[in-house]
């Protein structure tokens, strides 16, 4: 099991962590517009899950704005994944004038966290962290970030994200 901190503070991370080579667990998440989506939804695309914390954070903001910059000339999808609550993703994406950006809430029963291991039981928010799969859903990159306040590493994603 991964051991990360959380503003220097050890954070117990609950559920089954995800690992390179893997088949993609599923989940349900909500869209901003409180419908349900789940890893099918997005069947045939390769995707890089960005998770964050909290959407309304400066770290977070930055790696959203970072991944959706750099990967959207990508074929495929780039979803922001977080437990903020669909009206607060919806909102901060208008007041960054962000419309192609995809965020998903898992607020409502912590799916994506438990299936991929990234729910820190201490604070109910998801570890940073970013996965990329393939078309076929098999995990090409996986990243816990240590420290939840700080950056994944961007450049070793984006090429992993790039080279499927």
């Amino acid at each position: 099991m991964t051991q990360i901190t959380f503003k220097q503070e050890p954070i117990t991370l609950l559920g089954s962590q995800v690992k390179t080579g893997e088949t993609a667990p599923e989940f349900t998440l909500l869209d901003n517009d409180l419908n349900e989506v789940n890893l099918s939804t997005y069947d045939g695309q390769k995707k890089l899950i960005s998770v964050v914390p909290s959407i309304d954070t400066g770290v977070c903001d930055q790696q959203t704005r970072k991944f959706n910059e750099e990967a959207s000339q990508e074929e495929g999808v780039v979803l922001t994944v977080s437990v903020d609550l669909p009206f607060a993703q919806k909102r901060w994406c208008a007041a960054n004038g962000l419309d192609n950006v995809i965020t998903l809430s898992d607020h409502k029963d912590l799916s994506f966290g438990k299936n991929y291991g990234v729910v820190m039981e201490e604070l109910r928010l998801l570890a940073r962290s970013v996965f990329v799969l393939d078309k076929n859903n098999k995990v090409v990159y996986s990243e816990i970030v240590s420290e939840g306040t700080d950056f994944p590493d961007f450049e070793s994603a984006l090429e992993a994200y790039r080279s499927i």
